[in-house]
């Protein structure tokens, strides 16, 4: 997906509100997205796609809840209603985002799941198959320090 389909898709989505959004909006919430998730565009796979749009959505609701900002009653101690629910639906936002990095690290950071922990150090022994010969001091046994994926 490309910047310019993503930007197509969140405007049929907003529907009514993309009459409160500009195209500089649109433009500054999907390269807030790009950069927040660290994906460049074209996006591709579908658990990218869906996220890209969700975060640049985010963005864009967060650019209307600014604009709103003053609309702050301070005398009446009054919060316009619009404001309370950009600002309850960003929490939400937020809040399924960060359930889901948590629960699919491996999609977000973008690196095979061998890849997320440590590296592994074998303890350099060595014995060779079947005749129990320690193989540990000789010149053909390297320590393996890379971790190699097994099927």
């Amino acid at each position: 997906m490309t910047q310019a389909e993503l930007i197509t898709l969140i405007t049929q989505e907003i529907k009514k509100l993309a009459s409160k959004v500009t195209v500089t909006d649109y433009t500054n919430a999907t390269n807030d997205a790009s950069r927040e998730l660290g994906w460049s565009f074209p996006v591709t796979g579908g658990f990218k796609e869906l996220w890209i749009k969700k975060r640049s959505k985010r963005h864009l609701f967060y650019y209307l809840l600014t604009e709103r900002a003053d609309k702050f009653k301070f005398e009446q101690i009054n919060l316009q209603h619009k404001f309370e629910h950009f600002l309850t639906l960003i929490k939400e936002m937020d809040a399924e985002f960060k359930e889901a990095v948590e629960e699919n690290p491996v999609e977000f950071a973008d690196v095979s799941l061998l890849n997320l922990f440590g590296t592994k150090f074998d303890a350099g022994f060595s014995y060779e198959d079947g005749t129990g010969v320690d193989t540990t001091y000789m010149d053909s046994n390297l320590v393996i320090l890379t971790p190699t994926e097994t099927d």
